[in-house]
């Protein structure tokens, strides 16, 4: 397929580089062109403005945060305005249940197609195509776009026609990783501050009682205190849980865990860890009780 991929960064290159191995034509563009040069090494083409990035089958996003979608989907030079009638939107960003609604509203507008597929996984997983994709979108445009998915992830599951619901979705799951991550950080400091070793802590709680991907991954970063260079930055994080707990209160489900963990992470980003991987939350009670942190 023709395909187009706007946002280079550490998620997006190695997801733009799975569909070029897989095959298909892939123009790229970011607003830093150098980033792009890796890409064009092995073959795509370089797109000199988002317009240039739209002129095929399909657009793939994968940026930051809502301004940085909004301005490239709903801007006077953006997709919408862009994108041939009948194609899709493949917008894989952590964007907030609202923005993605608007977005479907935009794309139906144009007589484009939208489909919502945010992806579970860290750079290292985008790189490997062992990506986890939610995704959400009306049948049609997801059976047109699934090979495309197949050639970025492990794993695509389709939970609804209604695009913001994979929003829903993978918020909830940044909530769910930000809240082990501050009970693993929780638990290791106290076993830490009564003499036990955490790397030894952390390998028994793995290969027993949690041996999730998400323990494993969190909990070994934990023990090494590995926050630099980030995987996913302190901000970013606490942009997800921010957009967490906009879309419950629109819901009106009280989540007072989130709330405590947008407190958290703001406590890690007021002390300087704005370049830091968000996984530093969980160094934050090993320095409250006076043991040695971030």
């Amino acid at each position: 397929m023709n395909v187009g991929f706007i946002g280079l960064g550490q998620m997006g290159a190695g997801m733009a580089a799975n569909l070029l191995a897989a095959g298909h034509q892939v123009t790229v563009y970011n607003r830093t062109p150098q980033k792009a040069e890796p890409l064009l090494a092995q073959g795509a083409q370089a797109a000199a403005s988002v317009a240039a990035a739209c002129r095929g089958d399909a657009v793939f996003t994968m940026l930051a945060d809502d301004p940085a979608v909004e301005a490239v989907a709903l801007g006077p030079d953006g997709i919408t305005a862009h994108l041939p009638a009948g194609a899709v939107h493949v917008s894989c960003s952590t964007i907030s249940v609202a923005l993605s609604r608007r977005l479907a509203a935009a794309h139906a507008a144009a007589r484009q197609r939208y489909v919502s597929a945010p992806v579970f996984g860290r750079p290292d997983a985008a790189a490997a195509r062992r990506l986890i994709i939610v995704v959400a979108g009306e049948p049609a445009a997801v059976a047109a776009v699934t090979p495309l998915l197949d050639a970025i992830g492990q794993r695509t599951i389709v939970i609804s026609a209604d695009p913001p619901a994979a929003n829903l979705v993978k918020l909830s799951g940044n909530f769910l990783i930000a809240a082990v991550m501050e009970s693993l950080g929780e638990a290791i400091a106290l076993v830490a501050k009564g003499g036990v070793d955490r790397h030894q802590y952390v390998e028994l709680l793995t290969s027993t009682l949690f041996a999730a991907p998400v323990y494993k991954t969190y909990g070994g970063i934990l023990a090494e205190g590995r926050f630099s260079p980030p995987g996913f930055p302190a901000p970013m994080g606490a942009k997800d849980i921010r957009l967490a707990l906009a879309a419950a209160e629109e819901l009106r489900v009280p989540m007072p865990l989130a709330s405590l963990l947008r407190d958290r992470l703001l406590a890690l980003l007021a002390q300087g860890g704005d370049q830091l991987d968000w996984s530093a939350i969980g160094a934050l009670p090993a320095k409250d009780a006076g043991l040695p942190g971030i």
